[in-house]
């Protein structure tokens, strides 16, 4: 059953459609955000996440055109890009016309057969640039709707490099980073060192569950189980994180320097390893450490470096399946320390947290939050945390009252907002109501 809302956000976009010509949609698909639990900039190096589908995101859906242009259209804002399917694609002046523009792109890069264009309208109810990925869920919509409707997955380059739907979350986040991926080769991206968690999150996500991934490649390695009757608060601290936007170069930042902990062991040790969490596995933590205290990192120094390769390991092999383990026997408490402690990883050693999202999270378990936590890039963007549902009115209202009182200007622009683990991507149906 689809849910009252996504169902009145698709009759706004087929509205939409209508009003631009005549032509009845052929595909349309509902793609949430995310929620990262756990796993603070782990994913682009091979490392390990807890992640959520949310209940919020877009509804897209599209119609075939008898050229090769694809039209974006945007529901709310009455923005219009038209876009060409052509590898040469130039950049686009408008940033937000810059994430479709860089599905497009690649899509006319990796498959030549790919000569359907589009109109293509959307809808969002999901916060933007609020570290729930809005970017994210746009790219994977417009994607899906463009895969669709020019037969992607019969192609031979499709089946050839994506076999599973990780590794179509995997390829997703090569579209955004400008990787290529096996064979189907990249592009310029949106300008971001990231990796495929949001993504995975947004496609492969299970209602009612966390899902804990590595990456480099994506592999599942776990479901968990989510309380029934607890959801997550999220508070969008009003502090925009946008990919295309001042805080990239920060983002990027925190990604090379977990490239440089790398290229020192790599060196040190005489070794090829293609990622950091996969020498960690081979090795473990020790020789790393010893490595990076050596080295002699261009536009890095070996404590900085040895902060990041710390925050990395604590997460990713300490944290993130420990935290897994205590959800999943419901011991609440010890899941809240362990979230504690990868906050202050993230204020101490990963240095991705600004004023309003510290006070955030510790408000939140002031006011009696069974955890919480910053998550996504940092830099602004939003802080979840679990409280029991019957009391999640309450606890927004006080945990909204404080932050205005700490905060004013930014808290003007936030918002708090309860969702829980949802599905992932999915169809939906396009017969007329």
């Amino acid at each position: 059953m689809i849910p009252p809302t996504i169902q009145a956000m698709l009759g706004e976009v087929r509205r939409t459609l209508y009003a631009a010509g005549p032509g009845e949609p052929a595909s349309a698909f509902f793609v949430p955000g995310r929620v990262e639990v756990l796993g603070k900039h782990t994913d682009y190096a091979g490392g390990r996440s807890l992640v959520a589908a949310v209940q919020q995101g877009f509804v897209v859906a599209a119609r075939p055109r008898s050229d090769r242009l694809v039209v974006v259209l945007d529901v709310e804002g009455g923005r219009r890009a038209e876009l060409a399917l052509d590898p040469a694609l130039p950049e686009q002046a408008e940033a937000w016309a810059r994430y479709p523009a860089t599905v497009v792109r690649r899509v006319a890069r990796n498959f030549h057969e790919a000569s359907t264009g589009a109109d293509v309208a959307f809808l969002s109810n999901l916060p933007h640039a609020s570290g729930m990925s809005s970017s994210s869920a746009f790219m994977v919509a417009v994607y899906l709707v463009l895969a669709e409707l020019n037969g992607l997955e019969r192609l031979e380059a499709y089946r050839r490099e994506i076999r599973s739907p990780e590794d179509l979350a995997g390829y997703l986040g090569t579209i955004e980073n400008g990787q290529s991926f096996g064979t189907l080769e990249g592009d310029r991206g949106v300008g971001t060192f990231g990796g495929s968690e949001d993504h995975t999150a947004i496609l492969c996500g299970r209602e009612g569950e966390l899902s804990l991934y590595s990456f480099c490649p994506v592999r599942h390695e776990r479901q968990v189980r989510f309380p029934a009757d607890h959801g997550l608060v999220v508070a969008v601290s009003g502090i925009v994180a946008e990919k295309t936007g001042a805080a990239m170069s920060l983002y990027n930042r925190a990604s090379l320097a977990a490239r440089a902990v790398l290229e020192a062991w790599n060196r040190a040790a005489g070794r090829n390893d293609s990622c950091l969490g996969r020498a960690v596995a081979e090795v473990g933590p020790s020789p790393i450490r010893r490595a990076i205290a050596s080295s002699t990192p261009e536009g890095f120094d070996a404590r900085a470096l040895l902060d990041r390769f710390e925050q990395f390991y604590q997460e990713s092999e300490e944290i993130v399946p420990a935290a897994a383990q205590a959800l999943d026997e419901s011991r609440l408490d010890d899941f809240g320390r362990l979230v504690d402690r990868s906050q202050a990883l993230a204020e101490r050693l990963l240095g991705n947290q600004v004023p309003e999202t510290i006070a955030l999270a510790h408000k939140a378990r002031d006011l009696g939050a069974v955890a919480a936590s910053a998550f996504g890039a940092g830099f602004g963007g939003s802080v979840w945390a679990l409280v029991p549902i019957a009391a999640a009115g309450t606890f927004a209202d006080n945990w909204q009252r404080a932050y205005r009182a700490a905060f004013a200007g930014p808290a003007a622009a936030a918002r708090f907002l309860l969702t829980r683990p949802g599905a992932g991507a999915f169809r939906l149906p396009l017969e007329t109501p």
